[in-house]
């Protein structure tokens, strides 16, 4: 799995206006705590075949609540695909830098 930082990713969305930034939390957390990375979309890991479609030819990041087993799980099969990057600590990591979050 090929990881960035939440400081990687700032300059990487201020290089790259085309980036798919998807948040992959399960369900009860996001519903637990439901705000994103700003341009960020949340869609169900549950439901990965269903969506994944949308992003060809996309350079995308994913996370999860902390950077673990879900990232990875997504990571690692859309990466047959495109190229993906998931973020070290997920959206924890990024709330934790102090960067912006926008209410779903």
């Amino acid at each position: 799995m090929n990881t960035i930082t939440p400081v990687e990713l700032m300059n990487i969305k201020e290089r790259d206006s085309n980036i798919k930034i998807i948040d992959v939390r399960r369900k009860p957390d996001f519903d637990a705590d439901p705000v994103l990375i700003p341009g960020a979309t949340w869609k169900d890991p549950d439901s990965v075949k269903a969506w994944e479609v949308e992003l060809t030819d996309r350079n995308v990041v994913i996370y999860c609540a902390r950077g673990g087993s879900v990232s990875k799980t997504i990571s690692d099969r859309l990466s047959q695909k495109m190229n993906v990057l998931s973020i070290e600590g997920g959206i924890a990591a990024w709330k934790a830098s102090g960067y912006p979050v926008e209410e779903k």
